[in-house]
């Protein structure tokens, strides 16, 4: 790749070197270029094919659905002061605890 003869390393940095070596390099830098891939994209591809224990875990045993209701709470006053409270959202489960399918079970139905 480097040329032979009585050129310095400035030189060969500036172009001076031969139109002959310019273009081997031009070769060389064309044959190492490879397409930039995306780590994310690469990262998102193969985790749907990593097994780990948690994945292994949500296909034996998956979470039953558990709808959430979104209640509304108007704007109050509280307490023996009688503080404004501004109304808010909250979001709370319809069932109290989260129930799990058995193996084999079908959540087709549901």
């Amino acid at each position: 790749m480097l040329p032979h003869g009585d050129h310095t390393m400035l030189d060969i940095w500036n172009g001076s070197g031969s139109i002959g070596t310019q273009q081997q390099l031009l070769e060389a830098r064309g044959e190492l270029r490879r397409p930039v891939l995306d780590p994310e994209r690469l990262i998102n591809d193969q985790s749907a094919y990593t097994r780990t224990a948690a994945n292994e875990i949500r296909a034996q045993f998956p979470r039953l659905p558990n709808p959430d209701l979104v209640m509304y709470v108007y704007p109050h006053l509280a307490g023996t002061q009688q503080t404004p409270v501004p109304g808010y959202s909250t979001v709370f489960p319809l069932y109290e605890k989260v129930q799990y399918a058995l193996p084999g079970e079908r959540l087709d139905d549901l």
